[in-house]
């Protein structure tokens, strides 16, 4: 049962958060100073700060400046990835400086992590609140704290953490509670490690400024090799580095989003665990970094969607699952976490995802479409095709069967049209690397199961009433994961039987830019509630209008997706109709679809204007 949303103010809005990271995990800093999530080691880890979750069960680190009338503003340093929470008030201004250092081999999976939090004033005299609640495995797991001359240590069981940089009268209980304060021009260096080596230590300015050095550089080095020089590049960049933060630099793999359990809907019960990664993300992801000039973090994901090809660990999924962790194991097992009261109060509170093991048959296109992507780059060897065209014999058996469908529904299988759409892919590139390749290959098979999937999606998933491609056979509702189908070569963007497509989709999903994946209440997913509009489709009807030479119209549906930004330029997973953003966030899949439709739609215009020129 839905409960209804609570005016809490102990919860932040999911959007009033910047991200820093380090490529191997993240830590989300509110507009308030606090450090609401952290998972360590790995994204997927249980985490030490989740008050997103539970403000007091949960665990924070918070810094703020006290006094009346305090303004407060988030803003990244320019080309970074280090955030800066500036609080501003008649007694003066003061800055939070927030970075994890990136390490000098971040491949290397490592048990340490460091989040480095510099306290200046830059005008007049402040005083600044810190606290630090740290709350082990998801808060169910207690520590002790000890204090030291330059910090203090927690241990919980055989997990540790310290404080770096407090002095030795700072403990509430075993917890950190004591005041900074600093006149102009003085700074205080904080750091908390988890999984120290030795006793908490001092860290002089010396070390502060080196720290802050090198994390700029890296960051500005990063960008330094994008090939993006149109419109929005500032989005574009802050896109970039998003999925660069969620990319998990030992294996490639990228997480859909950082956290878990936050809500699509206040008070209601859609709250899942997004830190792992989606084999159809990789398609997308692969094209956008691809698009950028970014071939290395292509690539590298790109073998770890070869590496799941050549393990097929899927069951009931087929060869290979839906998700899966970031080092490519499959334990998804969902839990609830029961003690936990949810973001402003919506429960339950998952970890896991349940769904692992749904037959998703899109994600079979969506990995083909990745590898061919990446074939020029990395060509697949002959253990990688000979697992692959395992996969291929497989589908020709299984792709003519309801699956669970791309939105990961829990209200029973059916013909998804987006399911027959990518098994024509996942077919039409199998024979287009065979025939590249020369590949050994049973073409004449692949080649009709190709062309009767073609015949199937034009004929039952075509609805002439509606003049429409639907959701499945047999219905009138339409589906916004549709406006992929030009794109994978399907149909051309500008066939009257799109176009009719493209216009049905505007007029029963699309609201002021803003666009739902479906409508539940005409096609029941097996769960209660509502859902707010998903940022990806938007930024998917941008470049499905792009394509179709509408580009009036996609200019000021992208412009306006931009205002549903956070301060910072993050995107969670959805947006409802006031503006509020709902979901996990930031996610991958918003930031790289909002890149495509950048690039593509930067180069429409680019395209127009010089022939507006020659004309």
């Amino acid at each position: 049962m839905t409960e209804e949303p609570r005016d809490d103010s102990r919860f932040p809005g999911i959007d009033e958060h910047g991200m820093i990271g380090d490529l191997q995990t993240v830590a989300l800093v509110s507009t308030a100073g606090s450090i609401d999530w952290f998972c360590a080691p790995r994204f997927d880890s249980p985490s030490l700060f989740a008050a997103l979750l539970d403000p007091e069960k949960g665990g924070y680190f918070r810094i703020h400046a006290l006094g009346e009338h305090m303004r407060v503003k988030q803003m990244y340093f320019p080309q970074t990835a280090v955030l800066i929470t500036r609080f501003m008030s008649a007694d003066g201004v003061g800055e939070v400086i927030d970075f994890m250092p990136v390490a000098d081999e971040p491949t290397v999976p490592t048990a340490s992590r460091i989040i480095v939090r510099v306290v200046r004033v830059v005008r007049g005299e402040l005083t600044f609140r810190v606290e630090c609640r740290p709350r082990f495995d998801y808060g169910r797991q207690p520590h002790t704290a000890t204090t030291s001359a330059h910090g203090v240590r927690f241990e919980a069981g055989e997990s540790t953490a310290a404080l770096h940089g407090v002095s030795q009268d700072t403990l509430d209980g075993d917890d950190v509670d004591t005041t900074i304060t600093l006149a102009a021009g003085d700074r205080r260096l904080l750091a908390f490690e988890t999984e120290p080596t030795g006793d908490p230590r001092a860290l002089g300015r010396a070390r502060g400024t080196r720290l802050f050095r090198d994390t700029v550089d890296f960051w500005r080095d990063w960008l330094s090799r994008s090939t993006h020089s149109g419109r929005w590049r500032e989005e574009v960049e802050r896109s970039a580095m998003v999925l660069k933060l969620l990319q998990y630099a030992p294996t490639g793999a990228l997480v859909a989003a950082p956290t878990a359990a936050l809500p699509e809907q206040l008070g209601g019960v859609r709250n899942w665990d997004y830190r792992y990664t989606w084999i159809r993300d990789a398609s997308l992801s692969i094209f956008s970094l691809l698009a950028l000039g970014y071939t290395d973090e292509a690539i590298s994901f790109q073998l770890w969607v070869a590496d799941r090809v050549l393990e097929q660990v899927g069951d009931s999924s087929g060869p290979l699952k839906i998700m899966y962790r970031i080092d490519g194991s499959s334990d998804l097992e969902e839990l609830t976490l029961d003690h936990f009261e949810g973001y402003a109060g919506s429960r339950p509170v998952h970890i896991g995802n349940g769904a692992a093991d749904q037959l998703q048959l899109d994600i079979y296109g969506e990995a083909l479409w990745a590898i061919a992507a990446g074939e020029q780059f990395r060509p697949m060897g002959h253990p990688g095709w000979t697992k692959l065209r395992g996969i291929l014999d497989w589908l020709a058996d299984n792709w003519d069967q309801p699956d669970e469908g791309v939105w990961e529904t829990r209200g029973g299988r059916k013909d998804f049209t987006y399911g027959r759409i990518m098994c024509w892919v996942a077919f039409d590139r199998g024979i287009r690397i065979a025939r590249d390749r020369g590949f050994p290959a049973p073409l004449e098979r692949w080649t009709a199961e190709r062309d009767a999937i073609y015949e199937q999606v034009f004929t039952r998933c075509w609805n002439p009433e509606r003049k429409a491609f639907t959701q499945y056979p047999g219905t009138d509702v339409v589906d916004a994961i549709t406006l992929l189908m030009p794109r994978v070569g399907m149909i051309a963007p500008q066939d009257p039987m799109w176009l009719s497509t493209l216009d049905a989709i505007g007029e029963e999903l699309v609201t002021d830019s803003l666009v739902y994946r479906y409508n539940p209440a005409a096609s029941p997913d097996g769960l209660p509630g509502e859902e707010g509009t998903f940022s990806l489709c938007s930024f998917f009807y941008v470049m499905a209008l792009t394509d179709a030479g509408r580009l009036e119209e996609a200019q000021y549906a992208f412009e306006k997706m931009l205002t549903y930004g956070n301060h910072v330029g993050l995107y969670a997973e959805e947006v409802d109709p006031s503006g509020l953003q709902l979901g996990n966030f930031p996610q991958a899949f918003t930031h790289l679809a909002l890149i495509r439709a950048a690039i593509d739609l930067d180069a429409a215009l680019e395209s127009a204007a010089t022939r507006r020129r020659w004309t």
